[in-house]
């Protein structure tokens, strides 16, 4: 699952994505309201979690623009505690839960879980792509009755393949997209764990392969 989570607050934002990501989530972090609208708008999101107070355009300012333009992602806004009047308009105006600052971690992610079932456009929680399946509650990656659970990096990547199958991703667009934009990881890691995961799939005795360009990228197929 796909999540874009801005933050003006940097120690809080790298908390939150710390969590998160632990939890198997592939998180884009922005830190104002302009990139977190410029975001919305080009990436495809499982769901928005935006903090009302932001540089540039507002939480509310970013909801608003993107529902009048038929946005359906979901979307949970943080809110001070005692602003009662955002957390209303936020909700008049298409959020579909609130979540007053400061909070637990631990009822963060019940509310993102929550938010992301309620998803208007359904997205199945198991991928396909040939005879395998990729499972994005149990994480597990699974061939014909044969089945192992994945590490969170290993899952990451793979879900993003299969989000993506038939499409070139760059070594650097998967660097940036499961270890983070701020990453100190170098490109060698992806090829790393690519081969990670084309093992796992010889071992399950699956019919599609990790296909690699010279200078362009990866892509999941089944041809």
């Amino acid at each position: 699952m796909k999540l874009l989570y801005a933050e003006d607050e940097r120690a809080m934002s790298e908390a939150v994505v710390d969590i998160l990501t632990y939890h198997k989530y592939i998180v884009d972090a922005v830190y104002d309201g302009e990139d977190a609208y410029f975001y919305a708008k080009s990436e495809q999101y499982d769901g928005l979690i935006l903090d009302i107070m932001m540089p540039k355009m507002s939480g509310l300012e970013v909801l608003e623009r993107l529902r009048h333009e038929g946005c359906r992602t979901p979307v949970l806004l943080l809110t001070a505690k005692a602003e009662i009047e955002d957390q209303v308009e936020g909700l008049d105006l298409g959020a579909d839960d609130y979540l007053p600052k400061p909070f637990p971690m631990e009822l963060l992610l019940a509310r993102v879980r929550a938010m992301l079932r309620r998803r208007e456009e359904y997205t199945p929680n198991v991928l396909r792509c040939g005879n395998i399946a990729l499972n994005q509650q149990s994480f597990e990656l699974s061939c014909e009755g044969k089945a192992v659970a994945l590490p969170r990096i290993e899952y990451q990547l793979m879900e993003l393949l299969m989000l993506n199958q038939g499409m070139f991703l760059s070594t650097e667009t998967l660097l940036c997209k499961v270890w983070g934009y701020e990453t100190e990881a170098e490109v060698g890691t992806v090829w790393v764990y690519i081969s990670y995961l084309r093992k796992r799939l010889s071992a399950l005795g699956a019919n599609v392969s990790i296909v690699a360009k010279r200078n362009i990228g990866y892509t999941l197929s089944d041809a």
